[in-house]
């Protein structure tokens, strides 16, 4: 996934307001960013560091530069636009590099479908498989040279889980994917620390038949793609 136009630079500040960051330019000027990243960002933030964001061309959009990577004071790149993990997973599934996710023959996004009213990230479907409800992650918290998800409780990441349950109940395939965004992560683990409830409900699910699946992004200022698959612990 190339960047279009080409991501332009500067320093952080701060982060604030969850969705907003500022930024100061190599000429001085302080602008603020839209920071697309929902979680707590804990260990993703590194004031005095390089970041790189991307510009929208939309006259509507009061913040027209959206936050893309940061650079942290250990040398590492973090992809910090979560919405992108959808994308990096498609396109890794289409260039045959999840070689788990192969032999479907259709691929949606966004699908409605479970008991409690949610959207599959993606749906793979075949004449000859079972449907294949794939739920996409992005993990960037590194603890101790080891990747967690989540990186704050998550309400929402415990419903999905539920619904990943209840679909492979229904006879079809679930995987939970998580697309590592942080060039320091090659291993992933359920951050129990964190969200001890999730992990609960990620043993229970791996017991009950939902896969599980980590692979990490190569992250550049230019673009960036999922590369390789990392390891899973629980």
């Amino acid at each position: 996934m190339q960047f279009e136009p080409k991501l332009e630079t500067g320093v952080l500040l701060k982060r604030y307001k969850r969705f907003l960051a500022d930024v100061a330019l190599p000429d001085g000027q302080v602008i603020t960013i839209h920071c697309p990243n929902t979680g707590s960002m804990k260990n993703c933030l590194f004031p005095g560091e390089p970041v790189w964001f991307s510009t929208s061309d939309n006259p509507k959009r009061k913040y027209p530069h959206t936050w893309e990577l940061m650079q942290t004071d250990q040398q590492h790149l973090i992809g910090i636009n979560t919405g992108r993990a959808n994308a990096l997973a498609e396109e890794a599934i289409n260039q045959h590099v999840i070689t788990e996710l192969q032999g479907y023959d259709t691929l949606k996004r966004e699908v409605k479908y479970g008991s409690e009213n949610s959207r599959i990230d993606i749906l793979l479907t075949s004449q000859t498989l079972p449907e294949c409800y794939i739920e996409v992650k992005s993990c960037t918290l590194l603890e101790d040279q080891v990747g967690y998800f989540p990186d704050a409780v998550t309400t929402r990441g415990q419903k999905h889980l539920r619904e990943l349950i209840h679909m492979v109940t229904m006879g079809h395939r679930a995987v939970l994917l998580f697309v590592v965004q942080h060039s320091g992560i090659s291993t992933v683990k359920p951050a129990r620390h964190i969200d001890p409830q999730y992990a609960d409900l990620l043993e229970q699910a791996v017991a009950k038949g939902v896969e599980v699946l980590a692979y990490k992004a190569e992250l550049s200022p230019q673009g960036s793609q999922l590369i390789q698959p990392c390891n899973v612990m629980f």
